[in-house]
């Protein structure tokens, strides 16, 4: 596979920075008028279908890969992104995306949490010390909660940070489908219908009429259908075969300052102190994990070289001794 250009490449990472912090504005302007798990089932059914037209894989999917497919659906795109969509009714946008953005944090803690988990380096521990005092300024828990953003929709947007971290570790083991577009896919399709089976169980679409939405939450929806999902996941799936993974996951650190810049530009949403320092905190932290990340896990390939070629050595010298004792070995006579 030949490089990509720079140019490509910047076009990349700008679509990939833009559109995905751009999503949290159309998800505050779609739950305008829209109720937030139709909106969702709404979006993700439909670019899941459309890009699964457009792959047409040739295998069909096995029962194991639609299983994985569902429970990535469900943890990513039901609670993950429910969550964000929920709780934007409750919080703006700009505050959504931040606290969103502690996923990283969520990793780290699960991955050291685990059996045989690795020990975050000594950045990664900073990142992590950092980011909770970061949402401690945001979320202000000991003060008035006038003061504050609303303590039930951070709960929400926390609970979905989590849950859109262990998807993201599930996903890694799960077994997928060969082609890299129909996981997505069907990850879209079954998130779709789960939202909206929570749809009907909250009640929401018994309430719901189609006749109060307005122009601008269903150009919110088209929008998250083509750009959010479609053109933002493809163009990632490109970056994650093109660039190296350190480098695709700075989206982590700037979609928030995309998110609360726009929320405060066109919708006016209040850029106050505390939120400027909770957001330098929090992205500032976000940058530590995913750097301290990184670079343990290219000092740990390094080692791994290292053994391997150690392991080589020996054996390389192994059978030379024993070359060496073969053609000592005096022949015997015919």
């Amino acid at each position: 596979m030949h490089s990509p250009s720079r140019t490509k490449l910047i076009a990349g990472f700008a679509a990939v920075y833009i559109l995905w912090g751009s999503t949290y504005l159309a998800i505050r302007i779609g739950v305008g008028t829209i109720p937030p798990f139709i909106m969702g089932a709404i979006r993700f059914l439909i670019a899941g279908s459309v890009l699964y037209l457009i792959v047409r894989p040739r295998e069909r999917p096995t029962l194991e890969q639609w299983k994985s497919a569902a429970i990535v659906g469900v943890l990513l795109l039901v609670f993950g992104n429910g969550a964000v969509m929920w709780a934007e009714q409750k919080v703006p946008s700009g505050i959504a995306s931040l606290l969103a953005a502690v996923v990283p944090l969520w990793m780290v803690l699960l991955d050291w949490g685990r059996r045989g988990g690795k020990r975050p380096t000594a950045m990664v521990m900073a990142g992590v010390v950092i980011g909770l005092g970061g949402l401690a300024v945001l979320v202000n828990p000991f003060g008035s909660s006038a003061a504050g953003v609303d303590r039930v929709g951070a709960v929400v947007l926390l609970g979905g940070s989590l849950s859109w971290a262990v998807g993201s570790i599930y996903s890694k083991h799960a077994p997928h489908h060969p082609s890299p577009l129909v996981g997505p896919a069907m990850q879209m399709l079954a998130g779709g219908v789960g939202l909206a089976i929570v749809s009907v169980v909250s009640g929401e679409l018994a309430h719901f009429h189609p006749s109060t939405v307005s122009t601008h939450s269903m150009l919110a929806v088209l929008y998250l259908v083509i750009f959010g999902s479609l053109v933002g996941y493809s163009v990632y799936i490109w970056l994650l075969r093109v660039a190296t993974p350190s480098a695709v996951s700075t989206y982590a650190y700037v979609n928030p300052v995309v998110a609360v810049f726009l929320g405060w530009l066109i919708l006016s949403e209040p850029l106050t102190p505390r939120t400027l320092v909770a957001a330098a905190v929090i992205v500032g932290a976000v940058a530590l994990i995913t750097r301290g990340s990184g670079r343990a896990g290219r000092e740990s390939q390094e080692l791994e070289g290292s053994d391997r070629e150690a392991e080589l050595g020996e054996r390389a010298a192994r059978g030379a001794v024993r070359e060496k004792r073969v053609a000592r070995t005096p022949k015997s006579a015919a």
